[in-house]
């Protein structure tokens, strides 16, 4: 009895499970289901859109110009802000008829061969290049001519020079010193002599991250440069080796892993250039580190430093190997003696700011503006640079600030950008100022959006675009005290939606601690069927340096989401505790356990999605991100394998005893702090249940290819299946292999989460935007 009750049961399982495959796969996605997919990525849609944010060039004068996209083509535009008038920057028809009589070719109005140009004799005449010639048309006569190719027109120093604020030198990296050349007659000469292999001046190779660029920084007078000399000569290496015919190169370089003995160290001076004298700076050489980000030349220059006004000396910030410990010391620039100033301390890791570093020497009233996190948020505090007291708080309240624009010394006013200030979505970033007691604050750009600005070299104006996800920008000109200028742009979007494109969702759940406000976008398919359950796709990147939305404005395309969806999926992106634009303790909810790569944020964000849209279908779970994404991707496979199902892990981290040391130690402390073993991938590889699918490349020398070999030999000692795929030539992105991995990732998700057959080695084919 019991056995015939037990087998009918079987029997009826087994009948439901064969009635769900074959639902799931009823038939096969076709390449017009793909091509529609593919309708929706970015080389696709922006085709479609009308009026973009602009990117102004500015004049000497005050104006600017840009060059927008309209339905009828490309348009220049000129813009007078004294004025408050947009017009033309000149008459399109003609200037197309002169060019075709001049060239002999024929050009449309709205299609001129050139995208930028240049005004010239008064105003009255611009230049431009078309096919490599230089052109020159009178504004007044319309009649254009080939110009003579002069210096003016040339480049006069090269991509890995640094040239001087008075235009006059540019400084470069030859045999490990450093060395400068006159722009105008070339002549070169050495600034250092004793720069040696592996300790060298100004070079920027520590980690992943190289260039032959020298790290430096100019004073104001072109006088004095402000570098170090390197010394990574007991750094440990790091290996790759080339896929090729014969023999394969083996690539070296220093790549100093979390927990090494030796990282790599600065020893400051600073350099007079007249003299060619190098006057070192008088403190012990500090760790390769830096206030904003991993390294210490983040934002292309060196970082971290900042000349007085009158070049006589060199405030700069230490910081500690973990990122614990900041110091901001001043130095003599004639002596290099060195004075404290000021320190601080933290638990977790510092920062000064998010999108730029927010300390400033201020020598004139000598004072400090310092950015600190104190208070649970990131706000900017007034010091005296002589006692290293703090005078007041400048600025205060539930929101941070994110990067200062401008300090006017004279005013004692501070205009920056900040996040929380907005009650839609606190990862909105608005344009503020504020007076150097705490007084005056005011939101320069109140509206709703995220605020995207571009500043004259003055600083007297900016254009502000501000958008959200699904509500396109709309492009203005403003002076700094938030007064509307000029309405520029507004970006329509009609030929686009005529397609049946819609924007994401976005949207706010709760974080798996049951209080805080986390927040994302959806992305569904066009044709929605409400009453269909749809599997989802969880896009995760944690951070926690950046988060998978990463930016908050519209966009027409972001990655291949919306793609996806088409194909039958609910996408979704979420930012899960634990990444920045939110409070310090947000930002440190998984510090010293990256492994938990903000997972129960995603399970439990997936969970409620679906408790509010019911084609949710959370029996079936796909996952997929890039490097930290893809540390994360595996991780939910491994730890979560109930939940997740299917996920495609690309250049993933899995072991950061494996991986670069400046990343690691700022946001997982030292090794002798946190238990690195037990975060690692490979440990729990064999709990996988689902279908995994890896993918690295093996000239990655951002994550080396080993993190994924170290998961692959784990699940081969498992006994567990997996899927690879493997690119011989490609770095850290994929670059030229990166169409080739998102129609894998489109038709491993369709194999197994809608259980449907995807078509055959469907090519990916971008199209050029013919108003381009």
């Amino acid at each position: 009895m019991h056995l015939e009750l037990n087998m009918n049961k079987l029997l009826l399982t087994v009948s439901c499970v064969l009635a769900a495959s074959q639902l799931y796969a009823q038939q096969a996605l076709t390449a017009d289901n793909y091509r529609f997919a593919e309708s929706r990525l970015i080389y696709n849609t922006s085709q479609l859109i009308d009026n973009l944010p602009v990117a102004p060039e500015w004049l000497e004068d005050g104006r600017c110009w840009y060059r927008t996209l309209t339905a009828r083509g490309a348009e220049f535009i000129l813009v007078n802000p004294a004025k408050a008038t947009r017009t033309a920057a000149f008459d399109h028809e003609k200037l197309a008829a002169a060019l075709s009589r001049a060239t002999g070719k024929t050009y449309q109005a709205y299609a001129l061969p050139f995208r930028s140009f240049r005004f010239i004799n008064a105003d009255k005449s611009i230049s431009f290049n078309v096919a490599g010639d230089a052109w020159t048309c009178d504004l007044q006569s319309y009649q254009c001519q080939k110009a003579k190719q002069t210096t003016e027109n040339s480049v006069t120093y090269g991509p890995n020079e640094v040239v001087s604020p008075d235009g006059r030198l540019a400084a470069f990296i030859k045999d490990d010193n450093l060395w400068v050349r006159e722009i105008s007659g070339g002549a070169e000469r050495a600034l250092t002599t004793d720069g040696i292999k592996d300790f060298g001046y100004a070079t920027d190779n520590a980690g992943w991250h190289s260039s032959d660029k020298p790290v430096l920084r100019w004073s104001h007078d072109s006088r004095k440069i402000a570098t170090f000399k390197q010394d990574q000569r007991q750094v440990s290496d790091m290996y790759l080796v080339t896929t090729n015919i014969g023999k394969p190169v083996l690539k070296a370089w220093k790549y100093p892993l979390a927990g090494d003995p030796v990282i790599a160290m600065i020893h400051r001076v600073i350099i007079d250039v007249d003299q060619a004298k190098v006057i070192p700076i008088q403190v012990p050489a500090d760790p390769h580190r830096g206030t904003l980000s991993d390294d210490i030349s983040s934002s292309g220059t060196f970082d971290d430093v900042d000349w007085s006004d009158d070049n006589t000396e060199l405030a700069f910030v230490s910081t500690s190997r973990n990122h614990k410990q900041e110091k901001l010391r001043i130095a003599n620039a004639a002596t290099g003696a060195v004075r404290e100033v000021l320190e601080e301390n933290v638990a977790t890791q510092f920062e000064s700011g998010q999108d730029a570093i927010n300390w400033h020497y201020l020598k004139k009233t000598n004072e400090i503006i310092w950015y600190s996190e104190r208070d649970d948020w990131g706000h900017l505090y007034l010091y005296d640079a002589t006692t290293g007291r703090v005078k007041n708080q400048i600025t205060k309240g539930q929101w941070l600030v994110t990067s200062v624009q401008r300090v006017d010394e004279k005013n004692r006013m501070i205009f920056f950008n900040a996040c929380g200030l907005d009650a839609h979505n606190p990862y909105f970033s608005h344009f503020c100022k504020v007076n150097f007691d705490g007084s005056g604050f005011t939101d320069l750009t109140p509206e709703t959006g995220n605020h995207k600005l571009s500043f004259s070299p003055d600083e007297q104006y900016f254009v502000d675009s501000y958008s959200q996800p699904d509500v396109p920008p709309i492009t203005v000109l403003r002076n700094l005290k938030g007064k509307l200028m000029v309405s520029l742009e507004k970006t329509d979007i009609s030929r686009l939606t005529a397609t049946g494109w819609k924007a994401p969702v976005p949207f706010s759940v709760k974080a798996h601690d049951g209080k805080t406000d986390i927040y994302g976008v959806m992305f569904t398919p066009t044709h929605l069927d409400s009453q269909k359950k749809y599997p989802i796709i969880d896009y995760i990147y944690p951070g926690p340096q950046g988060g998978g939305v990463r930016d908050w404005s519209f966009l027409p395309a972001r990655l291949d989401h919306q793609a996806l969806a088409e194909l039958g999926f609910i996408v979704m992106v979420l930012e899960g505790t634990s990444n920045p634009l939110r409070s310090k303790s947000y930002h440190d909810m998984n510090y010293g356990n990256m492994a938990e790569n903000t997972l129960p944020d995603q399970i439990t964000g997936i969970r409620q999605l679906a408790a509010r849209y019911t084609y949710i279908d959370t029996s079936r779970v796909g996952i997929w991100g890039h490097s930290g994404g893809g540390f994360a991707t595996a991780a939910a496979l491994f730890r979560y394998p109930d939940f997740f199902k299917v996920g495609i892990s690309e250049s993933g981290n899995h072991e950061n005893r494996s991986y670069e040391d400046d990343w690691g130690e700022r946001y997982n402390g030292l090794t002798s702090e946190s238990d690195y073993a037990k975060q690692a991938n490979a440990l729990y590889a064999g709990n996988l249940k689902g279908k995994l699918l890896l993918a690295h490349g093996m000239m990655d020398d951002n994550v080396p290819p080993y993190n994924t070999l170290l998961v692959i030999d784990a699940l081969t000692k498992a006994n567990k299946d997996y899927d690879l795929i493997v690119f011989p030539h490609a770095r850290h992105g994929f670059a030229g292999d990166g169409p080739y991995m998102m129609r894998r990732r489109w038709d491993y998700f369709v194999r197994n989460l809608l259980h449907q057959e995807p078509p055959k080695e469907y090519q990916l084919m971008s199209k050029q935007d013919p108003r381009n």
